[in-house]
């Protein structure tokens, strides 16, 4: 029986050294010697060794990793992790206040703004039940990450256990995972002595440092973490994001030194400006500030669009340029068969990253800046992220002379040159009228096959985990697989596959269990997986919702869709193209036949009972939130808007209504409580 001295002991020396880990990792404010901390740290690895009953998940000596995993699970989560819409200049962002202020008319109060870093780095989201972490994820596409819990428990500046006795049962707190500059040399210059490869810069090590299923592994790298807010939240609650960030910092989690609030747009300004002008002497990358309206109340009346929120926006600082020489011009070949020309460049470090490759865009990008091979140029990251090329400084070239010949001419020589032909299959290029883009007309194109197959099986399309562009780019040269119902018979090819290099009976395995397992997926993902042109993620959620299943969708007219609100001609025409098309036809038959489940659903009326009809939310709802309240609405054709005017139908009206509720009795307009709002949704449904 384990004595009550021993049990005390443990207790005292994982609470000194988290205590120490916190001096360390967060504050920066160490307190002991390294050799002091190992000294705790054996003593308990020690007691713990020997009275093994006693480890608990929150001990400091469960940091080091656990088991390899397989994979990654999914995790859901319950609160979409949405992206920021963003700013590159100070008239977008005083456009961006005015539009808060206006969407806020009538609410009554001063709006108000925090600032906060933009770190460059991975963000996740870690789960808090009775003050101890139970879950960590990426961030993933915003609704579904990757459950990354062992990893981020070998990160030292996340708690492992809340410090504060009235910590909330079930707490969700986002931040952001990244590695510090002078750690990340560091990390590369042993890298460099163990003949490793170098990671390219710190987004990237942490990245991929997050991801590895050994968790060991991440556990040799210095991450660090920095909280930027808070998901659900049971037992408490907060009336503005500055203060759930004081409440951040008291529980222990590192939250930026930069967190300000400014109540003037032009204080916002001069804060962006001098972050701006010192981003290098920080010691971790960052690429613009987040600007968010600070009152909850207020952000809950501006809502959310489909992927962002309306009350925040990134202010982006200006790109970082270099110059550098263009090596060589690529034509790549892409899904939809679009050439896009991309220069190799020497080699050149801009904003802590080695750039290699720029995209030319088109045609007309490289005729407008007369771009070719040889020239000098400036090189920009947008966004400190996707390389272009800017200009050319001088000409080294054999193709034109600016001096002497014409922008048109430059054109028609270039397209001589790289665009005549398909690089992959040499048909004849064609370019469609009132199209910039250059296209291969040839269907079986392998650079395209091998494009549409990789779309097919993305995330964001089948999922077919293992299905990586590698694969694809060796199942289409072998001549496996000529489209993408092919894949679906690989079995027909295994003896052939398993001779070549990189494969074997285990990948093979996972591979057919993937692919098997991807006959189940939703009608949105089926229709993004296709590869119609012009189709994204989102509008292939608009039309599976608004149409229920590939037959229904397949039967609609041009005028029948333009009916929809987000589908235009262009969408329009897309999809009657693709339907229209005999070789899409017997591919999505092939699909059927291989087993390819195709959901039936039912399909939405074009013309919702609330067809025209525009609302007003004021109060607080105790069905509904007002972003739920306004998707019912939405649903079913209506409209929600900010102010009342007599052109408005009706008022919903909550508890504690504000000036909205005033301003109805006084133009007239039909006023609604929740229950009559309520059955106005159900009735006949």
């Amino acid at each position: 029986m384990v004595s009550e001295e021993i049990i005390k002991r443990i207790k005292q020396l994982r609470e000194q050294i988290e205590y120490h880990n916190y001096r360390y990792y967060v504050l920066d404010q160490p307190e002991i010697s390294d050799a002091e901390y190992d000294r705790l740290f054996d003593e308990l690895t020690g007691l713990e060794n020997r009275y093994p009953e006693l480890i608990s998940p929150d001990s400091p000596t469960q940091r080091v990793g656990a088991p390899p995993l397989e994979k990654f699970e999914r995790v859901r989560h319950a609160l979409p992790m949405l992206s920021l819409n963003k700013v590159a200049a100070t008239e977008e962002f005083y456009n961006f206040d005015r539009r808060i202020k206006e969407l806020l008319a009538g609410e009554g109060g001063q709006v108000e703004y925090v600032v906060d870093l933009k770190f460059d780095g991975l963000a996740v989201e870690l789960i808090y039940e009775k003050g101890l972490l139970v879950t960590g994820s990426t961030r993933g596409d915003g609704v579904t990450g990757e459950n990354i819990t062992a990893n981020l428990r070998t990160v030292k500046s996340i708690p492992l256990k809340l410090n504060d006795e009235s910590f909330p049962d079930l707490f969700e707190v986002r931040g952001e995972v990244i590695i510090f500059k002078s750690l990340f040399e560091k990390l590369n210059e042993k890298r460099l002595a163990n003949a490793e490869e170098l990671f390219a810069n710190p987004r990237n090590a942490a990245a991929g440092s997050l991801r590895q299923l050994n968790s060991k592994i991440t556990a040799s790298r210095p991450l660090n973490f920095f909280a930027y807010g808070i998901g659900r939240l049971s037992g408490k609650s907060f009336d503005s994001h500055y203060e759930s960030m004081i409440y951040l910092k008291q529980l222990g989690f590192p939250v930026s030194e930069q967190l300000k609030k400014f109540d003037k747009p032009g204080d916002v300004e001069r804060c962006f400006n001098e972050i701006s002008l010192r981003r290098n002497d920080f010691d971790y990358d960052i690429d613009g500030i987040v600007i968010k309206v600070d009152n909850l109340y207020q952000q809950q009346i501006l809502g959310e669009l489909s992927r962002s929120p309306r009350w925040a926006v990134a202010w982006k600082f200006p790109p970082q340029e270099e110059v550098t020489r263009i090596e060589n011009i690529e034509v790549q070949v892409g899904r939809t068969g679009i050439l896009t020309p991309i220069a190799h460049l020497e080699p050149v470090r801009i904003g802590g990253v080695t750039v290699t490759r720029a995209s030319l865009h088109n045609v007309d990008e490289m005729s407008r800046k007369n771009i070719e091979k040889g020239d000098r140029v400036i090189v920009r990251r947008a966004g400190d992220v996707i390389p272009q090329v800017v200009k050319v400084l001088d000409l080294k070239r054999s193709i034109s002379d600016p001096i002497s010949i014409s922008e048109d001419e430059i054109k028609a020589k270039i397209v001589e040159k790289y665009f005549k032909k398909c690089p992959a299959c040499g048909s004849k290029t064609e370019k469609l009228e009132g199209e910039v883009a250059i296209r291969c007309p040839n269907p079986y194109c392998p650079a395209q096959l091998v494009e549409r197959i990789s779309h097919f099986a993305s995330k964001g399309g089948m999922d077919i985990d293992g299905l990586g562009y590698k694969t694809v780019e060796m199942l289409v040269e072998k001549g496996f697989v000529e489209d993408i119902s092919d894949l679906f018979k690989i079995l027909e090819h295994k003896d052939e596959i398993l001779k070549l290099e990189r494969t074997g009976e285990k990948w093979f395995s996972n591979l057919v269990t993937a692919l098997e397992d991807s006959k189940h997926r939703p009608l949105e993902n089926i229709i993004y997986a296709l590869g119609i042109r012009n189709i994204g993620e989102h509008l292939a959620t608009v039309i599976a919702s608004k149409f229920g299943s590939i037959d229904n969708l397949s039967k609609q007219a041009k005028d029948d869709l333009t009916r929809i609100n987000e589908i235009g001609p262009i969408v329009a025409d897309s999809l009657v193209a693709y339907f229209n098309d005999k070789r899409n036809i017997e591919i999505l038959n092939k699909l059927k036949r291989y087993g390819v489940v195709f959901p039936e659903g039912k399909a939405e009326s074009t013309s919702g009972k609330l067809e025209g009809k525009t609302f007003v939310l004021t109060g607080t709802l105790e069905g509904y939130s007002r972003n739920e309240a306004k998707k019912q609405i939405e649903k079913r054709g209506g409209r929600v808007v900010s102010s009342v005017s007599s052109k408005t139908d009706y008022v919903v009206v909550g508890s504690d209504p504000g000036s909205k509720y005033d301003k109805a009795l006084k133009l007239g307009v039909v006023i609604i409580t929740e229950d009559d709002f309520m059955k106005l949704l159900t009735e006949n449904e």
